[in-house]
């Protein structure tokens, strides 16, 4: 699904709705030997069409995770959508320290802790710990998306996680980011991604233990 523009957001004039659509197949055949990298660059060397492929190629990736953050398909493009236009209008101002990617997602992660802080959903559960083995079911449960009724208990339990749990399951469950990425992205000691992601399961298993006791 690609994103497009919503009556309900007014947008100025400078702002790039054009660039919320596919990239053309002049501009792929063009550009898509180079690395994103390379694109932020020929951006602000003034080819404001290599926005479009950084578009074209980041948008699904924006997308799931606003999805599983915020459990909501109806605000998707509305999210997805205002970050690539924060994105848009930083992006003069990328100096490289990061990957572009980390970068992005940084924002869209920032993005969706402020829908959640604006709806003032519940932060809070209590914590639980699970074995060595049970933290590989829930990986691999939580992969097995391809079955209907266990995605909306994915989408369900991940709901009902605070907001950092949540992120930390989707960056390394779901998006199979490593620790390293994920530290980046979420601008955090590896240290803390670990401990971050080892509650996160634990919550996961007591929220699907219904699920997970079928597969034991």
């Amino acid at each position: 699904m690609r994103l497009t523009g919503h009556k309900k957001h007014a947008r100025n004039a400078e702002q790039p709705k054009e660039y919320m659509y596919a990239a053309s197949e002049r501009l792929i055949e063009r550009v898509s030997a180079l690395s994103d990298e390379d694109l932020v660059r020929q951006f602000q060397d003034g080819n404001k069409d290599a926005f479009r492929l950084l578009v074209e190629r980041n948008q699904d990736k924006v997308r799931s995770i606003v999805l599983y953050t915020l459990n909501r398909d109806d605000i998707v493009d509305d999210i997805a959508q205002d970050v690539f236009l924060k994105v848009f209008k930083a992006l003069d101002g990328f100096r490289f320290d990061s990957k572009f990617y980390t970068w992005l997602y940084r924002i869209t992660i920032n993005k969706c802790r402020d829908e959640l802080r604006k709806r003032r959903w519940k932060k809070f559960i209590s914590l639980h710990h699970a074995s060595d083995d049970e933290h590989k079911k829930i990986d691999r449960l939580v992969t097995e998306q391809h079955h209907d009724d266990f995605k909306d208990a994915i989408q369900g339990a991940l709901k009902k996680l605070p907001v950092r749990q949540r992120e930390i399951i989707i960056l390394k469950d779901i998006q199979d980011y490593t620790y390293e990425e994920i530290a980046e992205i979420l601008n955090c000691e590896m240290g803390t991604v670990k401990s971050r992601l080892s509650r996160a399961r634990a919550s996961m298993r007591k929220l699907l233990q219904s699920y997970i006791d079928e597969t034991i």
